[in-house]
């Protein structure tokens, strides 16, 4: 797994939230989950799930890419915790703190991913992104016994999704139909039909996804 995890995902949607004048009890309402979860995700003492996430996004009109790109800069450490940080972590912290515009590529890493650690079992890595563009390229791993939702409901959200799966198997609720993903299989739609995705397998599940928003 990437060593650049994005750091502060609660303290941005927090950030988001407060631009918009949304109370937290409002997007709370608005998403349909308790206050407190909500209160638990921006203090980062719990992670949201795919569908929660993506509800989070639709709400506060913020886009997934927004939640990889922190606006302003972390506090500056003091230098003896700064030196004992590895370069890898240091490296992800300066690119976190830059333009939220700012091109994430030509080429990435294996190493230089900056990763989304979700809750139900999810990890999203982001494999690039060109200014002006409005799309979502990610490596996206499903663990065993993973789901989009950890409540098991279905979700909805703005754009068009595609997904090719690498490794292991992945059971997609569309609708009122279900598929079984398999290494080499494909999927499109729009991500406006409820939809749901889970891991049965006992070895994880790897695909590359790509969502285009509409919006």
């Amino acid at each position: 797994m990437s060593p650049a995890v994005v750091p502060h995902l609660g303290a941005r949607i927090r950030q988001a939230r407060v631009e918009r004048g949304m109370s937290l009890r409002a997007l709370a309402r608005e998403i349909g989950v308790s206050a407190s979860l909500v209160s638990q995700i921006e203090t980062g003492k719990s992670q949201p799930s795919v569908s929660t996430l993506y509800a989070i996004t639709t709400a506060l009109s913020l886009s997934v890419e927004a939640l990889f790109d922190a606006r302003e800069p972390a506090p500056a450490a003091p230098p003896a915790a700064a030196s004992a940080l590895p370069p890898t972590v240091l490296h992800a912290l300066a690119a976190f703190a830059a333009d939220p515009g700012r091109r994430i590529g030509p080429l990435v890493g294996a190493g230089e991913r900056e990763t989304l650690e979700l809750d139900s079992g999810v990890v999203w890595e982001r494999l690039g992104h060109v200014p002006g563009t409005d799309v979502d390229f990610l490596l996206v791993t499903y663990r065993p016994g993973g789901s989009s939702s950890g409540s098991g409901g279905l979700m909805r959200h703005a754009g068009t999704e595609y997904g090719y799966l690498t490794s292991g198997e992945l059971v997609l609720t569309l609708g009122f139909e279900e598929f079984t993903v398999r290494p080499g299989d494909a999927v499109c739609f729009e991500s406006t039909t409820p939809h749901r995705y889970r891991n049965d397998g006992d070895e994880p599940a790897v695909g590359v996804w790509f969502v285009f928003s509409t919006t």
